[in-house]
């Protein structure tokens, strides 16, 4: 049997032990300041990034590995004969899914299938585990592709943003509602549905009071809950990841709770302070 490599993308904001342990494939993608092209995770940080924000004024685009870049990474595997799994950012936020795509049909003799996550940080890392963990079970590549197939509808992924500023700097939000969201204090909470981002609702006040709803809407689906593994992600809310991840140790069955940090493409879109929950139901 071949063996399977497995590739994701720096969106998926995976913690590094983990990249490193179980040799996956990081592919980054772009963070844009003018002419200036750098590469998630590899060129520039999410402190760097907020740093030139602060100095700028202005956010980064964002941009999609290149088809050249999927081949790049793929080829030295296929050469080699490896079966490869990719999971990709949601078709519905970038075209990294079919740039990868694009790549794949260039190696027409290789085992390459192309897994559109439909969702975005972390909730494409919980995929990635699972699609880990298959393989070193010994499934084969076309029923860990079924098998994340069958789980990726029951993926629920919510945060809340602690600022409106870089929703309004990036085009996602008025002027009016930034400068309302700032006087009101309104936090807003973004679901992922249908592969987009969502706003699902707005809570009014301290940010503990937002983040305390998104942890009691987790918890009323605890029996819903697959117990694997949940994963709290954040940028630059270390102390709140540690507070949720403690109350989901405490108050589920998870067998992990493990905190992430949002990488560079998703601070430059969500803002520092940023923090979610992501888990799957039980497919």
């Amino acid at each position: 049997m071949p063996n399977l490599k497995v590739f994701t993308d720096s969106t998926s904001d995976l913690p590094k032990v983990w990249v490193d342990q179980y040799d996956i494939g990081i592919i980054p993608l772009y963070v844009v300041f003018g002419d200036e092209q750098l590469r998630d995770g590899v060129d520039i940080t999410p402190a760097e990034l907020y740093e030139r924000v602060s100095q700028n004024g202005s956010l980064p685009k964002t941009a999609a590995p290149s088809p050249a870049d999927f081949m790049a990474a793929f080829e030295p595997h296929v050469l080699q004969g490896d079966s490869i799994l990719y999971i990709s950012l949601s078709s519905e936020l970038s075209a990294t899914y079919q740039n990868a795509l694009i790549a794949a049909a260039e190696f027409p003799d290789a085992s390459i299938r192309v897994v559109d996550s439909r969702n975005l940080s972390s909730a494409i890392g919980l995929l990635v585990m699972k699609a880990v963990h298959a393989a070193r079970d010994g499934k084969s590549l076309d029923a860990i592709v079924s098998m994340l197939e069958t789980v990726r509808p029951e993926i629920e992924t919510e945060f809340v943003i602690d600022t409106l500023e870089y929703l309004y700097k990036g085009g996602r939000c008025s002027g009016v509602q930034n400068l309302l969201g700032s006087l009101l204090n309104i936090r807003p909470v973004i679901k992922v549905i249908d592969g987009k981002m969502t706003p699902a609702y707005k809570v009014r006040g301290k940010k503990e009071k937002a983040m305390n709803q998104m942890l009691q809407n987790a918890l009323e689906k605890s029996d819903q809950m697959d117990n694997d593994l949940m994963i709290v992600v954040h940028s630059f809310a270390e102390d709140e990841a540690k507070y949720l991840q403690k109350a989901l140790q405490e108050k589920t069955h998870a067998r992990e709770v493990v905190i992430s940090t949002a990488g560079c493409v998703i601070s430059s879109h969500c803002g520092p302070k940023t923090i979610g929950i992501m888990y799957s139901k039980k497919a």
